[in-house]
């Protein structure tokens, strides 16, 4: 599988600080920050502005680390397409991208697809958005179509970096697999691993997995990958900046010498460069757009805050008519902020890494749904997570690493859509966000704003809540009967129904 010859090291090198974590009103500096692979690093800046080491002066946040050159394509690369119909691709996969109103491919979709479909290496690196899943999907799908895996032996691999991300994955190829009779398991932690393991029993052709839990399987004896023909890295870049650099290394060096391997990232910095150049041969090279990711459709705000005044902007800006996903640092920061949301009359969820996976995926549901109107999240939600029509992202606490800033706000301005990024920012903190800004290549539109104040309106929506506490009930069609239950169980009352989930584009998977 080593195609270059390169050692087995493999180096991890981190971008910029991780806060340790002080959240404002919302925080407390104590609170697991298990969310963020970054986290508990003397010396990192403090989220609400605070010194974070005795003398009153925040560790300077590290310098980006550089990209690496692009490589060069040594055999000429396929001319892209402008249609899907113009792709080698089998009629059953066309005519479900058809019953999904998916005609018209993506730059990314456009210029790899070709190539893919017919076997070559690929490096591609577009903004979150930008439809990656559908560019490396439709061609495993494709060239995995008619084989059949026996158990516990899948024919093609996905590594994703998190959960939310592997179920977004699935979730978006799922039709497509179907269409071609190829059946897809997903494995990831959090989940029962009994459950994952009769699924490869049962032969799975296609496996979206995060590596940690595919090296549990593995080592249990519930899976090989001597058979994998096609692989795919999805958000290389993070699964590197979350340490699974020896992780992915070892998986990649299980699976069938000779084959396919496509690798799709946001950014493209000196830790993937280590993976392109050991795995990838002669690979076909699309870069989208540059790692900053300039989207026109998408305005970026820095709002100067008071520390005294940013807890009551924060539920205005909560409180406003249309969906909106608020990041903060820590997961005790996180469930405060949504218990004072509820109290005020602001329908509100969260999401962080201490929530069962089934917690998660309900909360993201009610969310996609409507019937939450602000998700309250940590960094899990950065990637991985489409939610159509979102068309506001807040940072009330400021990351310091300039790709967490761009994967935040890529929640927003998807598919060709308007969205806005707002980051809340303290006296002491304006220095460093200068430099997150800059390091992120973006120029923001900076605002002095107070609670009540018609720019803060302007600018997010922002109006004063309701005071009317709320209680969320799970809406109707999300509960499932369990099997074989035991006794009687107590009647639910019923909750008013919620609003019908919006169709999904399908063009940005």
């Amino acid at each position: 599988m080593n195609r270059t010859g390169m050692s087995n090291h493999s180096s991890r090198t981190r971008d910029g600080n991780a806060g340790s974590g002080r959240s404002g009103r919302f925080g407390d500096p104590r609170a697991n920050r298990a969310d963020d692979p970054r986290a508990n690093r003397a010396g990192a800046p403090s989220r609400s502005g605070g010194p974070s080491r005795p003398g009153g002066r925040g560790a300077r946040p590290a310098r980006p680390q550089a990209e690496f050159a692009l490589p060069r394509t040594i055999s000429p690369a396929l001319p892209g397409v402008e249609r899907f119909a113009d792709l080698d691709m089998p009629r059953a996969l066309e005519a479900a991208l058809g019953a999904q109103g998916v005609t018209v491919p993506f730059p990314i979709q456009a210029a790899t697809l070709p190539n893919s479909l017919a076997g070559r290496d690929v490096l591609g690196r577009g903004r979150t958005g930008s439809g990656k899943t559908l560019a490396f999907g439709l061609a495993l799908l494709a060239r995995t179509a008619g084989k059949r895996a026996e158990p516990g032996q899948p024919l093609a691999l996905i590594l994703v970096p998190t959960r939310e991300l592997a179920q977004q994955v699935t979730d978006a190829l799922s039709p497509y697999a179907r269409s071609v009779r190829l059946r897809l398991a997903t494995v990831v932690g959090g989940m029962p691993l009994g459950r994952q393991a009769a699924a490869l029993r049962r032969g799975s052709e296609v496996l979206v997995a995060t590596p940690g839990r595919l090296k549990d399987l593995i080592d249990r004896g519930h899976c090989r990958l001597d058979q994998v023909a096609v692989t795919v890295l999805d958000e290389a870049d993070q699964m590197t900046d979350m340490g699974f650099m020896p992780q992915v290394t070892a998986l990649l060096d299980q699976v069938r010498p000779g084959g396919q391997r496509m690798l799709f990232s946001a950014t493209l910095d000196r830790n993937v460069d280590l993976l392109v150049r050991r795995y990838l041969n002669d690979p076909v090279v699309h870069s989208v757009d540059p790692s900053a990711g300039a989207v026109t459709t998408m305005e970026h705000h820095v709002l100067h805050v008071h520390g005294a005044d940013k807890h009551a902007i924060t539920t205005e800006i909560a409180a406003r008519d249309g969906r909106v996903l608020l990041f903060l640092d820590t997961k005790h920061a996180v469930d405060r902020l949504t218990e004072h949301l509820l109290r005020s009359g602001v329908r509100a969820a969260a999401l962080h890494g201490g929530k069962s996976q089934p917690q998660r995926t309900r909360t993201l549901e009610q969310f996609k749904s409507g019937h939450v109107g602000v998700l309250v999240a940590t960094n899990v939600a950065a990637r991985g997570i489409h939610v159509d029509d979102l068309d506001l992202v807040v940072n009330v606490d400021p990351p310091t690493d300039h790709k967490d800033y761009l994967h935040r706000g890529g929640r927003t301005a998807r598919a060709g859509r308007s969205g806005s990024v707002a980051t809340l920012v303290t006296p002491h903190q304006r220095r460093s966000v200068t430099r997150l800004m800059a390091a992120a290549g973006v120029v923001p539109r900076t605002t002095q704003v107070r609670a009540g104040e018609e720019a803060l309106h302007r600018i997010t929506g922002a109006q004063a809540p309701s005071g009317v506490p709320v209680v969320l009930t799970t809406p109707a069609d999300a509960r499932r009967p369990r099997r074989a239950a035991r006794g009687r169980r107590r009647p639910s009352p019923r909750p008013a129904p919620a609003p019908s989930p919006s169709p999904s584009s399908g063009l940005a998977a």
